[in-house]
């Protein structure tokens, strides 16, 4: 009898751009050398977005990231190695090894993927995998699930279902007065 992977799944929701890119933040401050973070959702479902959100918070600079849509595969230089992939245009598995992707899988950095679901075969099952959806009656709304696959990156989705902290905000001081306000 096989054991199946250990396996966590978390829905959250984004009300813009600038909320799906501090989502990605937060992937990309957990991400460790060989994890894999599949993203998928119809065209214009926010998945560069995240993807640059997961760069930035992996310390990759923000000017180096692109979305690699006809290169298939770019690599940045953050607080570890980040490749980043782009599926879209990727006909079938024998173009994507072509690419040299395969080489990727387990190396020494992370691999985040768009349109992963364009060629399921070519990941591994223990993967981070987001899903990206519209808002049928709001544009601006995302919905947002999170699957995580095996126990490093079922880890990672229960750490994501978890809200962070908020900041206490600290009093300012007003110039001159000594005094603080709000």
């Amino acid at each position: 009898m096989t054991r199946r992977a250990p396996r966590a799944l978390v829905r959250r929701q984004s009300r813009s751009a600038r909320e799906t890119t501090g989502f990605g933040l937060r992937i990309g401050r957990m991400l460790a050398p060989g994890d894999v973070v599949a993203l998928v959702g119809e065209l214009g479902a926010g998945k560069t977005e995240l993807a640059r959100g997961i760069c930035r918070g992996a310390g990759v600079a923000p000017a180096d990231v692109a979305s690699p849509s006809f290169a298939v595969v770019a690599s940045y230089r953050g607080r570890l190695p980040v490749h980043h992939a782009d599926l879209y245009r990727v006909a079938d598995f024998d173009e994507l090894y072509a690419t040299g992707f395969t080489d990727l899988l387990g190396a020494e950095g992370a691999l985040v993927v768009e349109w992963a679901d364009r060629i399921p075969d070519a990941l591994p099952a223990e993967r981070l995998e987001v899903r990206l959806a519209h808002d049928a009656r709001r544009p601006s709304l995302r919905h947002i699930l999170v699957v995580g696959t095996g126990a490093r990156h079922a880890a990672l989705a229960r750490a994501l279902g978890t809200r962070r902290p908020a900041t206490r905000r600290q009093p300012r001081k007003v110039s001159g007065s000594g005094r603080s306000r709000r």
